[in-house]
């Protein structure tokens, strides 16, 4: 495994390819097929004994190679795969690895508990479920025989921290696989695969492209276990296009700025927060009495600019408040440079079922927030006149 680097520099010059014209960064390759000077140098690269441009579906594009090495780059993996979103990565990973039993802990994005709880057991996959405080359950489903156990940390929306090498290690026992969606620390947070996870997986659009114009996702881990995905992203056509390969190389570019400024704002927000008397919990990693907190500290190098707010009342005065924010903006998403709020259930676990809401621990009343690049104190006081 490569040594990870998350930094400035590799952020800026990773996978660059140096431009006969003299361009700092590689070209946007639009280009669907490419010509060969003989049927010999195209076996090479059909039979894989070259690295070269082919047919972009396939990710045999220039753009794409330049991406997907400083993908890999990021979380020190030996190789990354670009994808049309975060749920093709998902989708890929879950149909080449999977397929004999997914494990998921905690919560995950509602689209990837759609995916399993309804999609892929219609394709025969058994996917079973554990709340992050059931882990010691998970060994029993491992021996039922599943293959990958998948998880989020920090999870979405209450934030809650898995720890990576204690679960990895658990699995591995069993020669069971480990994939974590990495989206909402971002890999200038947190590197799983340092932690002993196997597959590390990005939905791209949200700090990876961190300016909200972009949709593509993005799967990193060895070459071996990524060889068979690659098959799965070839034949179900979920390649990403090389213009949003190359928007998402240049927003990878200020990532560590980015991230760095949101974890310093999220921090203040959460803080302030805490002390308003019209806000029951909130829930971030980096507050000391967070009950993730020192897992976090152990296996974060920054919390993140993801916080989730649990007001007093009903979920009305939730909504009430939701509707009087004027910086804020009231969308799904998260990781751009403006901040977001929603509540989860009205997008991101719209319609789950009361019982199985309060099971997770999400209640009606939660705003989650995804921090921007906008003043502290401005934050802070659209906040607080919301609340008012």
């Amino acid at each position: 495994m490569k040594k990870t680097s998350s930094g400035l520099s590799t952020c800026v010059h990773a996978g660059e390819i140096k431009d006969a014209l003299g361009s700092p960064h590689t070209p946007t390759y639009t280009t669907t097929t490419f010509k060969f000077d003989s049927t010999s140098d195209l076996l090479d690269v059909v039979e894989g004994r070259k690295q070269g441009s082919l047919y972009t579906r396939y990710g045999l594009n220039p753009t794409i190679f330049s991406l997907e090495e400083k993908l890999a780059a990021l979380e020190g993996a030996e190789a990354a795969w670009a994808f049309s979103s975060g749920m093709a990565a998902l989708s890929a990973l879950f149909l080449a690895h999977g397929r004999k039993g997914i494990i998921c802990i905690g919560d995950a994005y509602g689209g990837t508990m759609e995916l399993l709880s309804s999609q892929l057991p219609e394709l025969g996959i058994p996917t079973y479920f554990l709340l992050g405080s059931e882990l010691d359950g998970l060994k029993k489903f491992i021996e039922i025989g599943a293959g990958l156990v998948f998880f989020e940390t920090p999870s979405n929306p209450t934030l809650e921290v898995l720890d990576i090498q204690k679960i990895s290690g658990t699995a591995h026992e069993s020669g069971v696989l480990v994939a974590i969606d990495n989206t909402f620390a971002s890999p200038v947070n947190q590197n799983p695969l340092a932690l002993g996870a196997d597959f590390v997986v990005h939905s791209a659009t949200k700090y990876l492209g961190g300016h909200s114009d972009i949709t593509a996702g993005a799967l990193m881990g060895s070459r071996h276990l990524l060889a068979p995905v690659w098959v799965w992203r070839k034949n179900l056509g979920t390649m990403v296009a090389p213009e949003v390969a190359s928007l998402l190389a240049r927003s990878i570019r200020t990532l560590p700025v980015r991230v760095e400024r949101q974890n310093a704002t999220a921090q203040l927000v959460a803080e302030t927060m805490a002390q308003h008397p019209k806000v029951e919990q909130v829930y971030y990693p980096g507050l000391q009495d967070f009950e993730g907190h020192t897992i976090a500290r152990s296996q974060m190098k920054g919390f993140g600019g993801m916080l989730t707010l649990d007001l007093r009342g009903n979920q009305a005065d939730a909504i009430q408040v939701m509707d009087r924010f004027k910086l804020f903006a009231i969308a799904p998403s998260l990781g751009g440079v403006e901040s977001l709020a929603t509540m989860p259930v009205t997008t991101t676990h719209h319609g789950l079922p009361l019982d199985e809401l309060m099971r997770r621990g999400i209640s009606e009343t939660m705003i989650r927030l995804s921090i921007g690049l906008e003043d502290a104190q401005d934050l802070i006081a659209d906040l607080e006149q919301a609340l008012g």
